[in-house]
């Protein structure tokens, strides 16, 4: 019996990151580490942030693209390279093509938002929209790749971009030395085992957390050894990976100390956080890190801890319903639903109530036909504005007080 042979996985170590570092630095933005005071009060712990948002394409997939694009000898710079993404791999991978004259084909899937279509097609590379999923995009690029004889650059699945990616860790360190851990996303695994390669050469004893969304934890179910369901609309599409990486996933087994995982509802407030307290924007994958942490104090505090803000390509649209919701989790922008009487002044001394608690009034909605209240009734939603959660629940205190059904619409955790 012919025993099966096992995949061998590429070789992988510092000294590839280090050459990656030498052979990059100058063509990327040697994004800043600083130290969030107020973060740090928040979490317990001493809290470091990389801006790799700060990056020309807003995303740290520039270091690993440049670095595979410059490995490349003259006939397949020639040839020119191919890739399936619809997001910051895309864009890193288009702009260093550009800026290096290496033509550079893009499969996107046909759902990819138009915005990151233009944006990519904005650094040159030639669009091409196929399948409905990455999958399918991913499988026509390498039909093509072999048709045109291009050289396809994966986004994770390659020693040479997860050795760019690492000079993060690299760059971190030697800003600060001292760090105790490092708290760095998880999608295909790029970035953890580029940064825990570097790092655990640099210091050994440095500790190194990874994080997913809860609603993709395929690497996490690879290292644990168990079944996972990966899918669903998630903010951090950034590291949306159903399928976790043989190559990523040896390294990742080999250095990190533990996988977490975080919900929708802990990385908006990240997000949002970030922006109101270090006035920067971050995409979800980019705020994993501190929703990590912030979900998990007790596991960090007192630690000096390095947090890399991996991407800031987040749709305006989508950050203002980022910031309206947490507005709403904290109490400030808030759905109040009442049952009336359908009756001339009934609304006006409900609305006496929202005066004297100097609540304002947004928006009101009157259901009078689709509820199963009498004829004679009505649903009432107040949509308002508080200073805090505590004028908001002293007004529905007094509201139920003086006789009203008053019932507030959550958000979902």
């Amino acid at each position: 019996m012919t025993a099966q042979k096992t995949k061998s996985l590429p070789s992988f170590n510092y000294a590839d990151v280090r050459a990656a570092h030498a052979r990059i630095r100058g063509r990327i933005v040697h994004t800043a580490t600083l130290k969030s005071t107020t973060l740090s009060e928040m979490a317990g712990a001493e809290v470091y942030l990389k801006f790799e948002n700060q990056q020309f394409t807003a995303a740290y997939k520039e270091r690993g693209a440049l670095n595979a694009l410059l490995l490349m000898d003259e006939d397949k710079r020639a040839a020119g390279v191919i890739a399936a993404s619809a997001g910051n791999h895309a864009q890193g991978l288009a702009y260093n093509a550009k800026n290096l004259g290496i033509p550079a084909t893009i499969v996107m899937p046909t759902t990819t938002p138009m915005v990151k279509v233009e944006q990519t097609r904005g650094h040159g590379a030639e669009i091409v929209m196929f399948g409905n999923s990455y999958d399918e995009a991913y499988a026509h690029a390498l039909d093509l790749a072999a048709l045109r004889g291009m050289t396809y650059i994966h986004a994770f699945e390659d020693p040479h971009v997860a050795a760019g990616q690492g000079t993060v860790a690299i760059e971190m360190l030697e800003a600060v030395p001292d760090l105790d851990r490092l708290i760095i996303p998880i999608g295909g695994g790029g970035l953890f085992s580029g940064m825990a390669t570097a790092a655990h050469a640099m210091k050994p004893d440095i500790k190194t957390t990874g994080v997913q969304a809860a609603l993709y934890p395929s690497m996490y179910g690879k290292i644990n050894g168990t079944e996972v369901t990966a899918g669903g609309d998630t903010l951090a599409e950034g590291i949306a990976v159903s399928t976790p990486s043989d190559f990523t996933a040896e390294i990742i087994r080999k250095y990190v100390d533990e996988i977490l995982l975080v919900s929708e509802a802990q990385l908006e407030g990240a997000v949002s956080l970030l922006l109101q307290i270090e006035k920067t924007v971050v995409e979800g994958a980019g705020a994993a890190g501190l929703a990590a942490l912030l979900a998990n104090k007790e596991k960090f505090a007192g630690e000096k801890v390095g947090l890399v803000l991996c991407g800031g390509n987040i749709d305006t649209r989508l950050l203002a319903n980022v910031l309206l919701r947490d507005l709403a989790r904290s109490g400030r922008l808030a759905r109040l639903r009442l049952h009336l009487r359908d009756q001339p002044g009934a609304l006006y001394n409900v609305v006496k109530q929202f005066a004297e608690h100097e609540v304002n009034i947004i928006e009101v909605y009157h259901q009078r036909v689709f509820t199963n209240l009498p004829a004679k009734g009505l649903i009432t939603d107040i949509e308002c504005e508080a200073k805090d959660k505590a004028q908001l629940d002293g007004l529905i205190v007094d509201l139920n007080k003086a006789g009203y059904d008053v019932r507030q619409v959550e958000l979902a955790d």
